[in-house]
């Protein structure tokens, strides 16, 4: 049981005038609530059932109870100005509870709430509301989105317990309405008392109670902690300066005998001590730092179930309890000054915001260079890591060098590490780069599939590495094949990707066929090759099976029909080369052509 819970159930036991007075099952009886109400109280059943037996409004759902209040509590207020409003309920963690507020003056037509929250409490935590967790939780569901309000809006708010065990309750206020006008957020005139509404404050403050009537003929003034009222010796006049949480009474003796009583409550809540905090240097990259670990500095010996601790980045936002830090935060960069402001949790009107520390960030180095780098062949070496260093850096390879820069020889991984040191707190980044001997590689072969209507040309390497290839000087590919390559003189070139060069081979694209027949039918009776029109001069040689020249063929020859010397050759495989004249008339063999063909006969 919370501290709180534990002060709520003592009174509720002891005769329960102060927990009575603040809570009231019933919406007809809601207790009002301005802006120095301390608001806190426990839940015990429910009396008249405030939804006519309806199975849910809004979230809220029916109970086991047979309706949708198991044990409420009722509270109603008014806003005094505008802007956004939101509160925290406070609950022990082992504990389900659920709000509904509706935007209504009447009971008997609440409609359907505004916010409303019927989520259970699986996660443990120890406040539900609106508008954000002062706990720094961001993905609790127990919250519903800030109220934007009016001045002089009415509103109910419904808090029931869903659970086995009650330990009480606190309600806080919260949103920038209370930064504008944080005396008369909330209109305190819907509470008609001689004494004024219930005064909630810290227990540095000095609180006068004034019962000041005119004619009065004198004053009894009386207390209850919870054991019943008894008189306070020696107190007759108008005022009363107290000193104690209690449930206050004065009696006004009139002339005329028609004695005026007034009642107010009075609680006091512990005001904090923020404790002093060390500066911190942390590097920009260490995910391990959390606010977190400052809530102890802050708060010494104080419980963090009565206190709560946040960070904030000036010295206003602290006061004003506004713009807190998320705890997990990392993404500042150099010296900065966080504000600590240590709240009640009972009361947020009970604050200290006098201490502050200095949170160094130290950016992590950075290293710009590329982490691999490819060595030719023919080069001897390469340099590695940062060119130009930084003077605020130290450095250190792996293989014991303290450059920054490193001149390598051989392949293999070489790794870098640079070190910014400020008040003895340092930070590192570790990179590796990879080094790699390119060669070139040497075209073995060029197979050229001479389909006539779709030339096919296939290149075959003697390593088998990540080349890029084109035709001409067509789009590089990644392909070693080019397809519908037209008849003539190309160039096939292989790059180098990583920046060593490349290998180029001429080729010359010809039809011919793989057989022919010389039978006399008119069909395949004579051998040639297609295509030599787009080449300059081309000459064929036919040779036989033992080197013998046969024919001689040009682009304006008919084709070789299978005799010599008007002599019928018999059938075999027959041979061929190709030559051409290039641009500068210099007389060239065509390579990678498939010189072989078959006569049959």
């Amino acid at each position: 049981m919370s501290r709180l819970g534990a002060i709520l159930y003592f009174l509720f036991i002891a005769g329960g005038f102060c927990l009575n007075g603040q809570v009231s099952p019933d919406c007809s009886n809601a207790v009002p609530i301005c802006s120095n109400t301390p608001v806190n109280g426990g839940t015990v059943g429910y009396g008249s059932d405030d939804f006519n037996g309806a199975s849910e409004s809004g979230c809220l759902r029916e109970t086991m109870s047979g309706v949708l209040e198991t044990n409420s509590a009722w509270y109603r207020f008014r806003t005094g100005a505008s802007g956004q409003l939101g509160f925290n309920i406070g609950f022990d963690v082992s504990e389900d509870w659920d709000f509904a507020l509706y935007k209504a003056s009447d009971c008997n037509n609440l409609g359907e709430p505004v916010r409303c929250n019927f989520f259970d409490n699986a996660d443990a935590n120890s406040f539900m509301g609106v508008g954000v967790d002062p706990a720094g939780d961001e993905d609790t569901f127990l919250y519903e989105d800030w109220l934007q309000v009016e001045a002089g809006e009415d509103y109910f708010l419904l808090l029931n317990n869903f659970s086995n065990t009650n330990s009480g309750f606190s309600i806080q206020f919260s949103g920038d309405i209370f930064v504008a006008n944080p005396y008369d957020a909330l209109d305190c005139s819907i509470i008609n008392n001689l004494l004024g509404p219930p005064v909630s404050a810290c227990d540095i403050d000095t609180i006068v109670l004034d019962a000041t009537i005119l004619g009065a003929v004198t004053y009894e003034w009386f207390l209850d902690i919870g054991t019943g009222f008894s008189k306070i010796p020696a107190e007759s006049g108008p005022t009363l300066a107290v000193a104690v949480s209690a449930l206050y009474r004065v009696v006004v003796i009139m002339p005329t005998n028609e004695n005026i009583i007034s009642e107010a409550q009075v609680a006091y809540s512990p005001s904090p001590i923020t404790y002093t905090l060390k500066d911190e240097i942390v590097c920009s990259d260490d995910s391990t730092f959390n606010l977190t670990k400052k809530d102890t500095e802050a708060l010494g010996v104080q419980s963090p179930d009565d206190f709560m601790v946040t960070y904030h980045l000036s010295q206003t936002d602290a006061l004003n309890g506004v713009m807190a830090i998320a705890k997990d935060e990392n993404t500042f960069l150099g010296t900065h000054t966080i504000y600590v402001r240590t709240t009640s949790i009972e009361n947020s009107n009970c604050y200290d915001a006098s201490e502050q520390f200095n949170l160094e960030v130290i950016e992590k180095p950075t290293l710009n260079f590329s982490d691999e780098l490819f060595l030719c062949a023919n080069e001897i070496s390469g340099t590695i890591g940062e060119i130009v260093p930084n003077s605020n850096y130290t450095y250190l390879w792996d293989t014991g060098e303290i450059t920054s820069s490193l001149v390598v020889t051989q392949e293999g991984e070489y790794t870098l590490t640079a070190t910014q040191t400020r008040n003895g707190v340092s930070c590192s980044n570790t990179k590796t780069i990879t080094v790699v001997i390119s060669e070139l590689p040497v075209i073995t072969n060029i197979d050229i599939d001479d389909l006539q209507s779709n030339n096919v040309v296939s290149v075959t390497l003697d390593l088998e590495e990540n080349y890029e290839y084109q035709l001409d000087e067509g789009k590089t590919q990644l392909s070693n094949i080019f397809k519908n390559v037209l008849p003539g003189v190309h160039l096939v070139t292989v790059i180098d990707p990583k920046g060593c060069g490349s290998v180029t081979e001429e080729i010359v694209v010809v039809g011919f066929d793989k057989f022919f027949t010389p039978n006399g039918d008119n069909r395949n009776d004579v051998w040639f090759v297609s295509g030599m029109s787009v080449l300059q001069n081309p000459q064929v040689y036919i040779y036989d099976r033992y080197g013998k020249f046969i024919k001689q063929l040009n682009a304006n020859s008919v084709g070789w029909d299978g005799t010599y010397n008007d002599s019928l050759l018999p059938a075999s495989d027959y041979w061929f080369k190709l030559t051409y004249e290039d641009d500068n008339g210099q007389s060239k063999i065509a390579k990678y052509i498939n010189n072989h063909f078959s006569l049959k006969r």
